[in-house]
C-alpha cells in the first residue's frame, strides 16, 4: 500500500487490473465474479462498449467547458429524465454527495423564497447513508461519519422509520423543511421501505408543505426493475431526487431531479459547479441511460432479481447457522448473516466472489443489470462454498 494515499480506506488486498461485464481480473491473474460493481455504480457491468465508444469519441471533440456556456449533452439528458419521471427540472453534478447537497439547498431554499426561512428542518432516518460531504453525513443516520468533525450542523435530525408517530409529529413542525429517505436502504441493510409507509410519509408532507426527498443514488437507474424505485407504487413521487451510481455507469455523474415547484428558490448564482455536467460526463452518461431504461434491461433486472433471490433463499435455508434471511428489492439484495459479514466479504473474496457489507450485519450482492442467470448461478456456487468454509472453521473453533 501507498504511504503518499490519506489513510481512508481499508482496502481489500486485491490490484485490479481490468474488467469485463461481471468479471473483475486482478494484476495476479486472479478473476472475480464481481457482485460489487463499484457500490452498484458499473450499471451495465466492467467496460461495456456503448460506453467505450460514446466515450471515446466525445473525448476525440471535447472535453470540459464551463457551465457558463450551453451544454447540448446536458440538454438531452435533463429531456430524457425529466420525461421519464416527475421532475421538471435537472442539475448535474459529480456525485451523489454533490446531488444531496443540491437537494438539501433546494429544500430550504424553496422555503426561504416563499417567506417561511424559518423552516430548515432537514429529517433523515437511522441507518441512512447520503454521502460523506459535511451537509451529507449530518444527513445521515450514521454517527460515527460525524466523530471528530465538531458539533452537529443545526437543523439537521434523524428520525427512526419503525416510530411514524415521532416522523408525523417531525413533520408537522413549523420548522419542517424536507424529509430524505431511501426507498430502498443500501449501506442500511437493503431495506426495502414499503409502500404503506412512503404513502403516509407523502401524505404527511402534502399536508404541511414538508419537501420529500427520494435519494436513489444507489436504488435508482434501473436497480429494482423500474427506472426508479419509487415508480414500483403509483402516485409516489418526491418533490426532489438525487441520482448517480449507475447513471454514469463508472463515470462520475450526480444529478438532482425536482419539480419546478420545488426548484423556485434555484436561480443564477445560487449554486453550481465547476466539472458538472461537462460534455464528457453527459456522453457517457446519454448512453448508459438510453441501455438501462430499455425495457429489456428493466426485464432482465426484475427476472433474474427473482431467480438469484429465490436461489439465494435455498442456501440460507442450507446455513442457519451462517445466515438469517435475504432482503432487497430487485438487483439491490442483502444476505443478513449470523456471522461477521466483514470476515465473509474476506472468505467469498478467497473463493473469487466480491459482495459488499451493509448495516444490521447483511452483505450485499450488487451485481451488473446485465446479469444473467447463469452467472447468478455461478454467485450461489461461490458465496455457498464461503458460508461451507465459515462454518469448517466455526466448527474447528469449537
Amino acid at each position: 500500500m501507498s504511504n503518499e494515499l490519506m489513510a481512508v480506506y481499508n482496502r481489500a488486498p486485491v490490484e485490479v487490473e481490468r474488467g469485463e461485464g461481471m468479471w473483475l481480473h486482478a494484476a495476479d491473474r486472479r478473476v472475480f465474479l464481481d457482485c460489487v460493481q463499484g457500490i452498484a455504480t458499473n450499471g451495465l457491468g466492467h467496460a461495456h462498449p456503448a460506453l467505450v465508444t460514446a466515450l471515446t469519441e466525445q473525448a476525440g471533440k471535447l472535453w470540459h467547458v464551463s457551465n457558463i456556456f450551453r451544454i447540448p449533452g446536458q440538454e438531452e439528458l435533463a429531456r430524457k429524465l425529466t420525461g421519464s419521471s416527475f421532475a421538471d427540472v435537472v442539475f448535474f453534478a459529480n456525485s451523489g454527495t454533490e446531488a444531496i447537497e443540491c437537494a438539501l439547498k433546494a429544500a430550504r431554499r424553496h422555503h426561504a423564497v416563499n417567506g417561511r426561512p424559518e423552516r430548515i428542518d432537514i429529517f433523515g432516518f437511522a441507518g441512512s447513508f447520503h454521502g460523506r460531504s459535511y451537509a451529507a453525513v449530518n444527513a445521515s443516520g450514521n454517527p460515527s461519519y460525524l466523530d471528530g468533525f465538531g458539533p452537529r450542523l443545526p437543523g439537521y435530525e434523524q428520525l427512526t422509520i419503525d416510530d411514524m408517530d415521532a416522523i408525523e409529529a417531525a413533520i408537522r413542525r413549523p420548522t419542517a423543511a424536507a424529509v430524505v429517505v431511501e426507498p430502498v436502504q443500501g449501506e442500511g441493510g437493503a431495506r426495502a421501505l414499503d409502500e404503506a409507509w412512503l404513502r403516509r410519509v407523502r401524505q404527511l408532507c402534502d399536508e404541511t408543505g414538508t419537501l420529500l426527498i427520494f435519494d436513489e443514488v444507489q436504488c435508482g437507474m434501473g436497480r429494482t426493475g423500474k427506472l426508479f424505485a419509487h415508480q414500483w407504487f403509483e402516485g409516489l413521487a418526491p418533490d426532489i431526487m438525487a441520482l448517480a451510481k449507475a447513471l454514469g455507469s463508472g463515470f462520475p455523474v450526480g444529478a438532482c431531479l425536482a419539480s419546478a415547484k420545488a426548484a423556485d428558490g434555484m436561480t443564477v448564482g445560487v449554486h453550481g459547479t465547476t466539472f458538472g455536467g461537462n460534455p464528457l460526463a453527459m456522453a457517457v452518461a446519454g448512453a448508459a441511460f438510453d441501455l438501462i431504461a430499455a425495457e429489456e434491461t428493466l426485464a432482465n433486472v426484475q427476472a433474474v432479481s427473482a431467480y438469484f433471490k429465490a436461489r439465494l433463499g435455498e442456501l440460507v435455508a442450507r446455513y442457519p447457522d451462517i445466515a438469517v434471511d435475504v432482503r432487497g428489492k430487485g438487483l439491490l439484495i442483502g444476505v443478513r448473516l449470523v456471522t461477521d459479514n466483514r470476515e465473509m466479504m474476506a472468505t467469498a473474496r478467497d473463493h473469487g466472489l466480491l459482495i459488499a457489507g451493509g448495516g444490521e450485519n447483511c452483505v450485499r450482492l450488487l451485481p451488473s443489470l446485465l446479469v444473467t442467470r447463469a452467472e447468478a448461478d455461478e454467485a450461489v456456487v461461490r458465496l455457498e462454498a464461503a458460508f461451507a468454509a465459515t462454518r469448517a472453521s466455526l466448527q474447528k473453533a469449537a
